[in-house]
């Protein structure tokens, strides 16, 4: 299905992952070419476009997610803060709502298909929010460090500006992630190869999948007790160096995945 084919804004969710699958394959299938800018240019639109498609698709469980999130956040206070603690304080407050929010670590084992004997060990955490939509169970995952998994230390502008226009938090189904992934993972294929760089087995999209969509995956429920020197941060906020979402409220808070 080519993007002229059907208007955007009326593609229902499986069209769109088709597309994402297609436009994934079309990507694997050509070479990446470094003599020419017009098909990276034309690749990076395409992303770009369906990129902001699948970001512009939510459900109201998820906005309101979102929105307490960004509530709690602007409460508690990131600076000081350790990322670790933020993702517990929210959890607590999510609970406290009445959501059946926990904290969901993930751990996995990525082993390059070239290359047996190299194992590369990850791991991961999230918030994991239970919801119930049309009389089903779903799960929806809340990210408050998204944006910067996806980063790289030397990106082309075009990458660089798709990762400046992800979101600070994201609010979704694992159904999102996986068309986000694929489409962020090719334009980072395309942002290293440019810069005749190689892609590592921890930027392909089985190790970044597996961040949020392992199934080795424990939910952890979470306590005051659970929060390390959350007032002792606090306190020594002018001192610390760590902190999580510094630019949350600067810009682009309100956009929304």
């Amino acid at each position: 299905m080519g993007l002229g084919e059907t208007p955007m804004g009326s593609l229902g969710e499986e069209e769109l992952a088709q597309m994402v699958r297609d436009f994934i394959e079309s990507e694997t299938s050509t070479p990446i070419s470094l003599t020419t800018s017009t098909p990276l240019s034309r690749n990076h639109q395409t992303t770009c476009l369906i990129l902001q498609e699948v970001l512009g698709k939510h459900t109201d469980e998820e906005a309101e997610i979102h929105e307490k999130i960004l509530m709690y956040l602007k409460d508690i206070g990131t600076a000081g803060h350790q990322t670790n603690n933020l993702k517990k304080l929210v959890v607590m407050k999510l609970r406290n709502d009445g959501y059946e929010a926990s904290l969901c670590k993930t751990s996995w084992v990525c082993t390059p298909s070239h290359h047996k004997v190299c194992q590369f060990p990850g791991g991961y955490e999230y918030i994991d929010v239970m919801v119930v939509e049309n009389g089903r169970p779903k799960r929806v995952i809340a990210d408050m460090e998204f944006r910067s998994q996806f980063e790289l230390a030397r990106p082309t502008v075009t990458y660089e500006e798709m990762i400046n226009d992800l979101p600070l938090i994201f609010v979704g189904t694992e159904e999102k992630l996986n068309m986000i992934i694929p489409l962020l993972c090719s334009a980072a294929k395309r942002s290293l190869k440019e810069n005749g760089l190689h892609v590592p087995p921890w930027r392909k999209p089985a190790y970044m999948q597996s961040k949020w969509l392992s199934k080795n995956c424990k939910k952890v429920s979470v306590s005051p007790e659970d929060i390390d020197l959350v007032e002792d941060h606090k306190t020594e906020e002018n001192r610390s160096t760590t902190t999580c979402c510094p630019s949350i409220f600067s810009r682009g808070q309100l956009q929304f995945v």
